[in-house]
């Protein structure tokens, strides 16, 4: 009778020190989007491919900090992708209270003290013209109304307003950024910005002169965090895909400095 006690208490710790993995599992759902698509297509994301499916479609991506690629393939049309970031699961805190160290290394192990930072994304896709010269001769507009650094403020792209997050362990750390241009001559490079401490969210515009639709996959953003004792981190996101995303987001481990 005492071993049958004992084994039912061991049973309530562990599934009561794992709360936001019970609540949440190991994966979260996401749906995917896109109003102009009418065929099947062909979505594939953390090592899984899912054939056939038809727009809207829910899809369960891995939690954890580290971003899922979605990649979307339609016939006639160029492939998609976009980049989900993940935020802190706020049910993660509850193990620090109820299970402790033990609850909230469970939730760490199966990934659920993170969770997608969106709940839905829209994948653009980009037909595939049966007719090179059409294209051609619809480009020739575009190509001559494209603003350059020296020209600006012609296109609304150019205060995309996104929603900007960032944390950090620990938090406190400051945060910088800057914009890094493989074609110089329509978007120029910058020095770096103060940005805030973390934990950062804010909803704000990038305010890059010169910044298109078309030269948005030449242009990153840089986001470095600092703070005193630890080594100095950065990362780089992808313009196109934070429009795109509607979202620059992403949490840094801090290392600290050995002396």
């Amino acid at each position: 009778m005492k071993k049958t006690s004992i084994f039912i208490c061991l049973v309530g710790t562990l599934l009561f020190t794992s709360c936001a993995t019970i609540l949440n599992g190991s994966k979260a759902p996401v749906t995917v989007k896109n109003s102009e698509i009418r065929k099947p297509v062909t979505l594939s994301y953390d090592g899984k491919k899912e054939t056939n499916v038809f727009l809207p479609y829910e899809i369960k991506i891995k939690r954890g900090f580290k971003p899922t690629t979605i990649t979307m393939s339609c016939e006639g049309y160029e492939d998609g992708s976009v980049l989900v970031a993940k935020k802190f699961n706020a049910t993660s805190v509850l193990n620090i209270f109820t299970g402790g160290i033990i609850g909230y290394s469970i939730d760490a192990a199966t990934g659920a003290w993170a969770k997608p930072s969106v709940k839905e994304v829209a994948i653009p896709l980009r037909p595939i013209s049966d007719y090179v010269e059409e294209e051609v001769v619809e480009a020739a507009p575009v190509v001559e109304e494209r603003v350059d650094r020296s020209n600006p403020g012609n296109t609304s792209l150019e205060s995309t307003v996104v929603r900007w997050y960032f944390d950090s362990a620990p938090q406190g750390a400051r945060i910088f950024w800057r914009v890094i241009s493989s074609v110089p001559s329509e978007v120029k490079n910058t020095n770096e910005l103060w940005l805030g401490s973390t934990p950062f969210e804010e909803t704000r515009s990038f305010n890059i002169p010169g910044l298109t639709y078309e030269n948005s996959r030449d242009v990153q953003i840089e986001i470095k965090v600092k703070r005193k004792g630890y080594i100095d981190q950065n990362k780089r996101f992808n313009v196109r895909q934070a429009i795109d995303q509607q979202e620059i987001s992403s949490f840094f481990d801090m290392i600290p400095v050995e002396e």
